[in-house]
């Protein structure tokens, strides 16, 4: 359980969820695919069918204020869209 952060939930992904039966998490930046299969299916008791990643990167800033020029940025994150089995779901609210 520790690969998998927290799951995404925004209408988006609720959307995704509703009509492709697909599940987005924040996930460890170091987790490859199968570690996030086998974490999902441990921590959810589903069938993952296929698993897609995305890398995003940390948006940087800069800042003009009275004491100079503040520079800041994000963190980097990683997502995991989960595509489930047919037949398969995921109760988001009552598992968190």
């Amino acid at each position: 359980m520790s690969i998998l952060i927290k799951p995404i939930i925004t209408e988006k992904a609720t959307k995704n969820s509703e009509l492709n039966n697909c599940f987005s998490f924040f996930v460890k930046t170091k987790a490859n695919k199968v570690e996030i299969k086998k974490a999902v299916e441990a921590a959810y008791g589903v069938s993952v069918e296929k698993v897609r990643t995305i890398n995003v990167r940390p948006d940087r800033s800069t800042k003009f204020t009275k004491t100079g020029i503040q520079h800041g940025k994000t963190n980097a994150m990683k997502k995991a869209l989960v595509q489930l089995a047919e037949g398969e779901i995921i109760d988001l609210y009552t598992n968190m």
